[in-house]
C-alpha cells in the first residue's frame, strides 16, 4: 500500500510529518481485464484455421478390371495442372492405341476461364441447385441445413449427363493450384470429380501443348 507524507506546522515553527495511507481503486482494472478476456475469446473463435478435407481413395497396386468403375468417355473431362499456373483440359481418354488423340485446350483460373467452362458443362445441375437455394433463402421452402444438403446431393446424382472431372497435376504444379481447382468444383456444383495421377501420355501432351 502506497503512503503519502504530508507536513504539518506545529507551534514553534517545527513541522511534524504526518502519514496518510492511500486507497487504490481496482475497479477499472477489473473491468479492463474482463474486456481483454472477452476480446481474446472472440478473436480466438473467429481466427480458426481453415482447412480443406480431401478424401483420397486407397491406391490398389493390383486393380481388378471387373471391380473398377467404368466412366463414360463422352462425359469425362481431364483437367491437367502444370507450372506457371497453366491449366489444360481435354475430353475423353488419351490412348495412342486408339487414335485420334484428343485435342488439348488451354485455359486459366479466372471466372472467364475454367469456371466458365465448368458452368457450361454443368449448367443443368448448377441451375437446379441455385434455384433450390434461392427458394430456401426467400423463405418459399423451409428446411434444415441437413435436409438442404441432402436435396442438393440428390439433384446432383439425378443428372446423368453432368460432367465427370478428372483432376491431374504434374510435378510443376503448386499445391495452391489443387486447392483452386477444387474450389471451382464446389462453386460450379460439380458432383463427380476426382484427383488422380497423371500418366506418361498426358505428360507428353503437356510438353507439346500450346504456350
Amino acid at each position: 500500500m502506497a503512503e503519502i507524507i504530508q507536513e504539518e506546522k506545529q507551534e514553534g515553527g517545527k513541522r511534524k510529518p504526518k502519514k496518510h495511507s492511500t486507497h487504490i481503486d481496482m475497479t477499472p482494472m477489473v473491468d479492463l481485464m474482463c474486456l481483454l478476456i472477452t476480446f481474446f475469446m472472440l478473436t480466438t473463435a473467429f481466427s480458426k484455421p481453415k482447412v480443406m478435407e480431401i478424401t483420397m481413395p486407397e491406391k490398389d497396386n493390383k486393380p481388378d478390371p471387373k471391380t473398377q468403375t467404368k466412366v463414360q468417355a463422352d462425359r469425362t473431362y481431364n483437367i491437367l495442372l502444370t507450372g506457371d499456373n497453366k491449366i489444360y483440359w481435354y475430353l475423353g481418354l488419351a490412348d495412342p492405341k486408339k487414335p485420334p488423340m484428343p485435342e488439348l485446350n488451354k485455359t486459366d483460373y479466372s471466372k472467364d476461364g475454367i469456371r466458365k467452362f465448368l458452368l457450361q458443362k454443368n449448367k443443368n445441375v448448377f441451375k437446379s441447385v441455385e434455384a433450390l437455394k434461392t427458394k430456401v433463402i426467400k423463405g418459399e421452402l423451409v428446411m434444415a441445413d441437413s435436409t438442404l444438403n441432402r436435396k442438393i446431393k440428390e439433384l446432383k446424382r439425378a443428372d446423368h449427363k453432368a460432367p465427370i472431372i478428372l483432376i491431374k497435376a504434374d510435378e510443376k504444379a503448386k499445391y495452391k493450384n489443387i486447392v483452386d481447382i477444387i474450389d471451382e468444383m464446389a462453386i460450379c456444383n460439380v458432383a463427380s470429380y476426382a484427383v488422380v495421377d497423371i500418366n506418361s501420355v498426358e505428360l507428353d501432351m503437356l510438353k507439346n501443348a500450346p504456350k
